[in-house]
């Protein structure tokens, strides 16, 4: 929940759409140049982070107790160059609330031609677009990441 000024009053809006909302607050941390970001725990984006330490986009992440409130933070820990250039170069959603994209077996999508990943949820589970064509399944396209 971000407030948002309306005239002179101050009022609460909601994301309908907590994955997007994660991947712009990766994408805003990594533009700034932060060492890590918080986000509101899930299990979904707990798998989607794990996808990403996995493929080598960021360093870390740990879910820890949030501060103010009930709940959990999921804090992801960027990783960095050596020539001090951050590895993500770009995250976008594909897959919306309102409009559900999902791909067979045969029509998984290639980013920027293998040099990216697409983040797939499928029947067995949050996986990269590699690894659905190698067990032969298809799913629910989540976002690309380049």
């Amino acid at each position: 929940m971000l407030p948002k000024l309306v005239g002179s009053r101050r009022v609460i809006v909601m994301f309908s759409d907590p994955i997007a909302d994660m991947l712009t607050r990766i994408r805003n941390a990594n533009m700034r140049g932060k060492q890590s970001v918080d986000i509101p725990h899930s299990k979904m984006k707990l798998e989607i982070a794990r996808v990403l330490k996995e493929e080598g986009y960021i360093a870390d992440y740990e879910v820890v107790p949030a501060q103010k409130g009930p709940g959990m933070i999921l804090r992801i820990k960027f990783k960095i160059r050596s020539d001090k250039k951050r590895v993500i170069e770009g995250l976008r959603r594909v897959s919306k609330p309102g409009r559900r994209i999902y791909c067979g077996k045969d029509d998984i999508p290639l980013v920027l031609n293998g040099l990216g990943i697409a983040i797939l949820s499928t029947s067995q589970g949050i996986m990269t677009g590699h690894k659905a064509r190698r067990l032969g399944i298809g799913g629910e396209v989540i976002c690309y990441v380049w």
